[in-house]
């Protein structure tokens, strides 16, 4: 019989769905316990997804002492990550945990070493990879269909700041009030995602930009990214009307519009906003579809990104994004700020990256 691997996820909040519907669907696990403050979130999650009343708890010291857990499923913001991973570490518990995984790198850090210290796993949930789209596009450059790279341009838009003023509900108030925004909240999406595509840059120059007088951090930025004989940038923004090809509405929420282009001397490959992917040939006479429409499909991308989290726990096999892996990512976040503020390059140590241990 096949290991049933028994979950518990702390916060139920905004976010929670997408990993609780994913756990749900992977056949050998269980949601065994949910944890969060708001007990009326709680209890409308477990309604859904079956857990007990007893298996219910507002305090992550309750769960880890009371349930029969494998595996805790860290769904809080970044603040509470390193209590709540020391505390699973040191009860002996593998873990997923939420981006961004940690407020500073010091703090990170830290986690990577309590759970090599206790012997369990510690993998970062950057669910970005596993979207369609990026999936279909690493498969073309793993294929060498595109010869050497030369350049690659990564836009993403929204008009999404400029709506939240003090009267708009929002998915996510707390956007309002972040000191560091885009880059932060955002940014370890684009930072892994570019890795899992290029690999680690030798070094990023960034501008940064508060344009809605509704936040406090930035929501808006391009990056320069350099590699050895490829470069590439990041044109990101959620404060401008640049690529809408849709009536906004009344709801104030995210409509995140993507754009890829990825040059090599073998050809091109872009990722239209409408999620059309095409290939368009060395000699620029022909442009052919390699997929006709793709999504930002975050529910099927969590459940990806979970059923790789249990088939390493099983196989022993490294994690994608492990703690340690992330370390480097989040050391491009945290240089993206870093250079916009001395308005000076940041380097990176090239080699291997981290590994899991």
């Amino acid at each position: 019989m096949p290991k049933t691997w028994k979950v518990g996820l702390v916060g139920t909040g905004f976010w929670s769905e997408n990993h609780l519907q994913a756990w749900n669907r992977i056949p050998n696990v269980e949601i065994a316990a949910l944890c969060n403050r708001s007990e009326e979130k709680m209890k409308a999650k477990a309604l859904v997804y079956g857990v007990p009343e007893e298996r219910l708890f507002t305090s992550i010291d309750d769960m880890l002492a009371e349930a029969d857990l494998d595996v805790v499923d860290i769904v809080t913001g970044p603040e509470t990550h390193l209590e709540f991973v020391k505390k699973a570490a040191a009860a002996g518990k593998h873990m997923l945990c939420q981006k961004p995984f940690a407020s500073s790198l010091k703090e990170a850090e830290e986690m990577v070493l309590a759970a090599r210290s206790a012997g369990v796993r510690l993998m970062v949930t950057e669910n970005w990879r596993w979207l369609q789209p990026f999936q279909i596009m690493k498969s073309v450059l793993d294929e060498g269909r595109l010869g050497t790279l030369r350049t690659a341009r990564y836009i993403h838009t929204d008009y999404y700041t400029p709506r939240m003023a003090p009267d708009a509900e929002l998915p996510q108030p707390f956007f309002r009030e972040m000191p560091r925004l885009l880059f932060y909240e955002m940014g370890a999406h684009w930072m892994d995602t570019w890795r899992f595509l290029f690999g680690t840059p030798e070094r990023l120059y960034a501008e940064t930009l508060t344009v809605s007088p509704y936040v406090r951090g930035e929501d808006s930025g391009v990056v320069v990214l350099g590699h050895s004989g490829f470069y590439g940038y990041m044109d990101m923004s959620w404060a401008t009307r640049q690529k809408l090809d849709r009536p906004l509405g009344p709801g104030v929420g995210p409509v995140h519009l993507e754009q890829f282009v990825i040059e090599g001397d073998k050809g091109t490959l872009k990722l239209y906003t409408l999620g059309r992917i095409t290939l368009v040939s060395a000699d620029g006479q022909s442009e052919s579809v390699i997929a006709e429409h793709t999504e930002l499909d975050h529910e099927e991308s969590h459940f990806r990104l979970q059923s790789h989290f249990v088939s390493c726990l099983e196989s022993g096999e490294p994690f994608d994004t492990s703690g340690e892996h992330n370390l480097v990512t989040l050391g491009m976040v945290f240089g993206v700020y870093e250079s916009a503020s001395r308005q000076m390059p940041v380097f990176f140590k090239q080699g291997p990256d981290y590994k899991e241990v």
